[in-house]
């Protein structure tokens, strides 16, 4: 019985040590992903050396041997021993990697706290800027013996100020929403040199009004392809724009459009946007695109802007699966490239029936949904004088009542909030669509709302609505989808 108790230590230790030397070149290969242990390499190779040795001392004496209890003791209590202290070791190499992860999370903290407050001072003086010019002009305006001519002036540029604030937070929530993932393209097919003809003669008037030529050119032999206008749109309208804020009178901007290459149903374009102005140093350069980054010179600090401009445009392109790159010189200039490939679609086919004719708003009767008093005041007086009869409910329920109350036709169009109390804007279009009575339920449906994104576009149309206007109000583009809806 002794020696059957004897030679299970000996098994016992030697199939522990085995585990040992197993768990110690596991650990060793965890240490040395963790860091570079070049220098350490021979002390690692020690200890699973003496482990070896031992195992095989463990072995020769449990095959050859004729081991007695204190050398099975010893034995089997040195496998013990090893196991514990590997277990220590490791328990300790697990505490140190937990402090560096803390260690750099904390960092990460700090790093976003940092991030957090230079966002905020620079929203703070870019939305104070246009905020001080809307309340000082708005006080200089309210002032007894101001002229017509004067109060005219003041409004022309409360009303610019008012803009620039709006680009302001358009430019925060694009990016809040590209850093989150909501940011998604809507591809559909584009006539690729009618996108940037239309993009520059946006731009133009702006670039005249400082004396700044503008020259354009495509080169392009498969010109329709599949990508978002909207968002392609934008990318080159924010560089255009930027040419245009920091090239002084008498300057000029190109935009230039080449084919690079055609193959496999898909083409390889180039758009090239080049300006004459004050340029940007090489070290500014290389942090162009990080959000909230502007470069510190006076001519710089003169000019309006988040710096959000050229990280939106970098995060289309990179959508797209494109690629952005910039040349630059101080006091020369600066050149944008954006390389990008496309499919390749059929062109699609134009139809042009003659001019449409306008359709006059006189005598129409617009149901107008709104909770909010001064929006609402402010959308009824804009609708009136475009020769609209309103009347006015405070919420979806409300409108749900009066249109049920109400004959087929009474009504041309309902205007609708979206977000209001009891009953909102999509839950009312919904009902509305239900109503039994077809005249009813088929009036046309306009959401009038802040919810602007396009994912909220979507859902306008999801419930039955005909249109969508965006706040604050754009006059013309509000006439312009009436027209579209009542035609």
């Amino acid at each position: 019985m002794d020696d059957v108790f004897i030679y299970l230590m000996i098994y016992a230790g030697s199939a522990l040590m085995a585990y040992n030397i197993y768990r110690y070149i596991c650990f060793s290969r965890d240490v040395r992903k963790h860091g570079n242990w070049d220098q350490e390499q021979k002390l690692f190779n020690i200890p699973i050396m003496l482990l070896i040795m031992f195992f095989a001392g463990y072995l020769i004496v449990g095959l050859f041997g004729k081991p007695d209890l204190v050398m099975a003791g010893i034995l089997f209590g040195g496998s013990i021993f090893v196991f514990v202290m590997l277990l220590l070791i490791r328990r300790t190499f697990d505490r140190i990697q937990e402090n560096e992860q803390l260690e750099a999370k904390l960092s990460a903290a700090e790093e976003a706290s940092k991030a957090k407050t230079f966002f905020l001072s620079n929203m703070s003086h870019d939305i104070r800027t246009p905020l001080n010019a809307i309340i000082g002009y708005t006080t200089l305006a309210n002032h007894d013996g101001v002229t017509y001519e004067e109060k005219t002036g003041y409004i022309d540029k409360i009303e610019m100020a008012g803009r620039q604030l709006l680009e302001i937070v358009n430019d925060v929530l694009d990016m809040s929403r590209i850093e989150s993932g909501k940011f998604t393209l809507e591809p559909t097919c584009v006539d690729l040199e009618d996108c940037v003809l239309e993009a520059s003669d946006l731009v133009r008037t702006q670039l005249e009004a400082k004396k700044i030529e503008l020259y354009v050119s495509c080169a392009v032999s498969h010109k329709w392809v599949l990508c978002d206008k909207v968002m392609l749109d934008r990318a080159m309208m924010n560089l255009l724009c930027n040419a245009g804020k920091f090239t002084e009178e008498n300057g000029s901007v190109s935009l230039h459009l080449n084919e690079l290459a055609c193959s496999d149903g898909t083409g390889s374009y180039e758009i090239r946007i080049k300006d004459t102005g004050i340029g940007m140093s090489p070290e500014f350069a290389e942090r162009l695109f990080i959000p909230f980054e502007r470069e510190r010179t006076s001519t710089v600090s003169r000019i309006q802007g988040t710096g959000l401009g050229l990280a939106i445009t970098k995060s289309i392109v990179d959508m797209m699966g494109g690629d952005i790159s910039v040349q630059t010189e101080k006091g020369k200039g600066t050149e944008f490239t954006i390389t990008v490939d496309l499919p390749l679609v059929e062109p699609e086919q134009k139809i042009r029936t003659g001019e449409e004719s306008e359709i006059s708003f006189e005598g129409k009767r617009a149901l107008l949904v709104e909770d909010n008093m001064i929006n609402m005041e402010i959308a009824q007086m804009l609708l009136e004088q475009a020769g609209f009869l309103i009347e006015t409910a405070e919420n979806g329920e409300i409108a749900l009542e009066m249109t049920a109350a109400s004959e087929p036709g009474y009504y041309d169009v309902i205007l609708m909030d979206i977000q209001m109390p009891v009953m909102d804007g999509y839950m009312a279009a919904q009902a509305i669509r239900d109503l039994p009575d077809p005249g009813l339920a088929g009036i046309p449906i306009i959401a009038m709302t802040a919810n602007a994104f396009q994912e909220d576009i979507k859902k306008t149309e999801e419930v039955g609505m005909n249109g969508h206007i965006a706040k604050p109000l754009d006059i013309p583009g509000m006439k312009a989808t009436l027209q579209q809806v009542l035609r």
